[in-house]
């Protein structure tokens, strides 16, 4: 029983300390592509311990919920580590938390930091609470389609079981798995607010989401905030390669399994990196009134994913 708390506790320990640098990757590689100097893969860090020493300044009708708010998305960001299998599939959470469970720790990040954006009263954090709320009522349902279209192959919504059938099973081309993958990359440039959908490098009021609604944010608690958003994009990244590209987790009860699971860890984040920003330079950011059209068509992606497994599996 040592050995999975062991995992639990790595795997915790590599979304905290790993987030930041594949966010650093990302940003150097599209400092290359765009020709320009970049800052280095370990800035992220030092933009987050400069946020920490700074101190927190709040608005004088700031409620709990304002002051909480960080906090939590921070802890629910951080339990989902526990939930997927980044480096082995034997993890005690996997008993008690699946898909499912997954995108409710999503979703109640989401909904306070809605209601924090609401809490001041300003009205770049309502019109940031009123967009991204539009954006989750069309992404969770095409997210839940396409992970379903992943849990019929497994018949499990255990991403443990899932990675267990995908990675360890017999291995076929299955048109339905293709489908969902499109459409959880579509759904993934939307809920960590990447370009085409958002655009996280900019503060223009016009085409601003997320940050719309941390703006009142500062110290610590942004820090926390930037610091959770990190790793979304890492876990979006590690769940995309646990339901599509488990190749390489281990799926044993030994420890020697783990250094080959983080190599290749590492080898399918850069690349994943790079996929990144091929898409975010070739494509221009969206208007808004588009981004039902774009989380439609993951809709239908994740549709037809789980309709072609019907009708051809």
């Amino acid at each position: 029983m040592i050995y999975p708390i062991v995992i639990e506790i790595l795997q915790t320990l590599i979304l905290l300390a790993a987030a930041p640098a594949f966010i650093g990757w990302i940003r150097m590689v599209k400092c290359w592509f765009q020709g320009r100097t970049s800052p280095g893969i370990f800035q992220p860090y030092r933009d987050i311990a400069k946020l920490f020493s700074k101190d927190v300044v709040l608005a004088e009708n700031a409620s709990w919920i304002f002051r909480f708010t960080p906090y939590l998305v921070f802890g629910a960001t951080v339990l989902m580590a526990g939930i997927i299998p980044i480096l082995s599939v034997d993890l005690p959470f996997s008993a008690t938390a699946d898909v499912i469970a997954l995108v409710a720790l999503f979703a109640i990040a989401r909904f306070f930091t809605a209601l924090a954006g609401m809490d001041i009263g300003t009205a770049f954090g309502g019109m940031g609470s009123s967009r991204e709320m539009t954006i989750a009522s069309l992404a969770e349902p095409a997210m839940l389609m396409a992970i379903f279209t992943v849990s019929l192959v497994s018949q499990s919504t255990s991403l443990s079981q899932m990675v267990q059938v995908v990675a360890h099973g017999q291995f076929i081309l299955r048109p339905s798995l293709a489908f969902a993958l499109l459409a959880f990359i579509l759904i993934t440039l939307a809920e960590t607010g990447r370009v085409p959908v958002d655009n996280p490098a900019t503060h223009l009021e016009l085409t601003m989401i997320h940050e719309a609604m941390i703006l009142e944010y500062s110290g610590r608690h942004l820090a926390l905030i930037e610091w959770a958003g990190m790793m979304k994009l890492f876990i979006f990244a590690v769940l995309g390669i646990a339901l599509f590209l488990p190749w390489g987790v281990a799926a044993t009860g030994v420890l020697t399994g783990i250094p080959a699971a983080f190599l290749f860890l590492i080898v399918k984040l850069g690349f994943i990196g790079i996929v990144l920003v091929l898409i975010e330079t070739g494509l221009a950011k969206m208007r808004i009134f588009r981004v039902p059209e774009f989380l439609g068509s993951a809709f239908l992606f994740a549709t037809l994913g789980m309709l072609s497994y019907f009708m051809l599996e």
